[in-house]
């Protein structure tokens, strides 16, 4: 346990100093080859929650500390190990003698383990008092930002804890069926003869009550299924794809929509991606699936000038760079990696990739605008600011799906993350 607490709380640090989780975890895997794959399992587990609760458990640290610690490697490693005492099923005991013997392997952990034992048994012996306490500030109670919160009370003051504890939950694993190789229901058979229970969505989507190893999934390697939530399934069907058409998949990877498109009709899709190696990911997805798209292209969505063969698209899914604000039980460091200045950064991309993808979709063609956003600022009003500039621009209604949708904006909730869709036609 110590090589984990230790592990987990140096890439509690690197995110709080601004890195991506999942580049830190890859980081650590690549930096000690010797890590078994229940250790990877448990700094991962680490990782995630003490982000997914850390308002909460910062609040309470600050009321365990007489003064700050100068420390942040030991700060960080209190963190991780009040999580485990909190949400794990770990003995207490253990918890805190082997923080306190991690403690010793810190820089300056030595004749600090005193501090250590009596920062996390005091946890024990006040915890409910300590949480109570905790909520007496928004950021404790919801473990996210203040400037978040007040956002998403200020569009969605009657949803506002519904979305905020749906993005602290531990998220679901979600199923694609391929119906071009498989029945649905012949899948959700073949999962429970191997012990997996699944439940049905909507049409091709099977949520598991367990998650599990892909290798483990029957037909992964054959192509039969793909994980994607069940959000983001909705993305493919909406774009109302038919055979023969010329598709652009822009902003394409890891290649979910693209290969459900592809899943749905023959098109001639081209799959857009700023980024090489983020394209080889999506190539990787179709070899899976054993598809293939007419063109694979690293550039720019903004700039189709330096990619663009004069063809006007029938269909354009453009799912823009955003916050991630509604994947963030996916992807917890979020919640502290943003700033409320990054909306105004990311607004001014998508509106950009917006205009340009609209000039090279054909009349009569259709643009799915997408996020995985819960911001207004990079949703609704991005499409308000769009259509008073393009007459010729309709927003269409979208059809009704299992999953209720407000204006587009669909909110995080057990089933599915939060994502934003915008169908919009040419005239």
């Amino acid at each position: 346990m110590i090589k984990t607490q230790l592990a987990a709380a140096s890439a509690i640090g690197k995110v709080l100093a601004g890195s991506s989780l999942t580049e830190v975890l890859q980081e650590t895997w690549r930096a000690d080859a010797a890590l078994s794959k229940q250790q990877k399992g448990a700094i991962q587990d680490l990782s995630y929650g003490v982000l997914r609760f850390y308002g909460q458990l910062q609040a309470i640290l600050g009321l365990l500390l007489k003064k700050a610690l100068r420390d942040k490697d030991l700060y960080h490693l209190l963190l991780v190990s009040m999580y485990q005492l909190q949400y794990s099923k770990a003995s207490p005991h253990t918890v805190v003698d082997q923080a306190v013997s991690a403690s010793r392997s810190l820089a300056q952990g030595k004749g600090m383990q005193g501090l250590v034992n009596a920062v996390l048994r005091n946890f024990i012996r006040q915890r409910e008092s300590l949480l109570q306490q905790a909520l007496e500030k928004e950021e404790g109670r919801y473990s996210y930002p203040q400037w978040w919160i007040d956002k998403l009370r200020q569009h969605y003051p009657e949803r506002l804890r519904a979305i905020l504890e749906a993005g602290n939950k531990r998220p679901p694993m979600t199923l694609r069926v391929n119906r071009r190789k498989m029945n649905v229901e012949v899948y959700r058979g073949l999962l429970a003869e191997n012990g997996m229970a699944a439940e049905l969505l909507q049409p091709g989507a099977l949520q598991l009550s367990q998650p599990v190893a892909v290798e483990n999934l029957p037909g992964f390697a054959e192509g039969w299924v793909t994980v994607q939530d069940a959000g983001a399934q909705l993305a493919a069907p909406l774009l109302d794809v038919q055979d023969g058409m010329r598709v652009l998949d822009a902003c394409a990877a890891p290649g979910g929509k693209s290969t459900h498109v592809l899943e749905l009709a023959d098109v001639a899709l081209t799959i857009l991606e700023n980024d090489a190696a983020r394209l080889v990911r999506v190539q990787q997805n179709l070899q899976r699936l054993h598809m293939t798209a007419e063109r694979m292209i690293c550039g720019d969505a903004a700039n189709p000038d330096a990619w663009w063969d004069g063809r006007p698209y029938d269909r354009i899914l453009a799912d823009v760079p955003c916050s991630a604000s509604g994947v963030v039980r996916r992807h917890p460091d979020i919640k502290w990696l943003r700033r409320e200045s990054d909306l105004v950064k990311f607004a001014q991309n998508q509106q950009a990739i917006l205009q340009a993808l609209w000039k090279i979709l054909g009349k009569g063609g259709k643009l799915l605008y997408v996020t995985c956003s819960v911001f207004a600022e990079e949703n609704t009003m991005q499409i308000e600011k769009f259509l008073k500039h393009h007459p010729e621009a309709q927003l269409l209604p979208l059809p009704a799906t299992a999953m209720s949708m407000y204006e587009g904006q669909l909110l995080p909730a057990i089933q599915h993350d939060g994502f934003f869709y915008a169908l919009l036609q040419k005239a």
